[in-house]
């Protein structure tokens, strides 16, 4: 076997395939996640900590972006204290992206994102293990969110 064949390397059998809704939908179904698809027709799925949509962008779909929206909704009250603690987040860790936007009750919502450009394609393995982290960290980031606005995150847990 000559060193450039695709057999010298473990792993590069794997295929690499144009990112899709169809793919994002196989592999929640494979990590036994349930979701749903809205009248828009973005995926999306509900965790203890927050919900999460999962869109395709970029000119040729080539752009998978896992947005996070944690349950609790802030005061306006809290919003410089919510900044300091993304600002915070975000400059000690590499993921997930944080951020406030303020809602259409005039309500602060703090939000968790994870972007990848799949221009050249992806495995089925690569899909999953990015979408496992964009939740696995994004609940992480959230559950510090519950933690320093416990009062907030009482209103708005879900019922056991």
């Amino acid at each position: 076997m000559g060193f450039f064949t695709k057999d010298a390397v473990p792993g590069l059998g794997s295929v690499l395939a144009p990112l899709s809704q169809d793919r994002i939908k196989a592999a929640l179904e494979l990590s036994d996640w349930t979701y749903g698809v809205d009248s828009d027709g973005d995926i999306f799925g509900t965790w203890e900590y927050g919900s999460f949509f999962f869109f395709v962008n970029g000119g040729s779909g080539e752009l998978l972006c896992v947005r996070g929206f944690w349950r609790g909704k802030l005061d306006e009250s809290e919003y410089v204290r919510a900044l300091e603690f993304c600002n915070a987040w975000n400059s000690e860790n590499l993921w997930p992206k944080t951020y406030l936007e303020r809602d259409g009750d005039g309500k602060v919502r703090v939000n968790a994102e994870l972007n990848v450009d799949y221009e050249h394609g992806l495995t089925d393995d690569q899909l999953r293990q990015h979408l496992v982290c964009a939740i696995n960290t994004s609940m992480t980031f959230f559950e510090h969110v519950n933690e320093t606005f416990p009062e907030v995150w009482e209103q708005y847990k879900p019922e056991e």
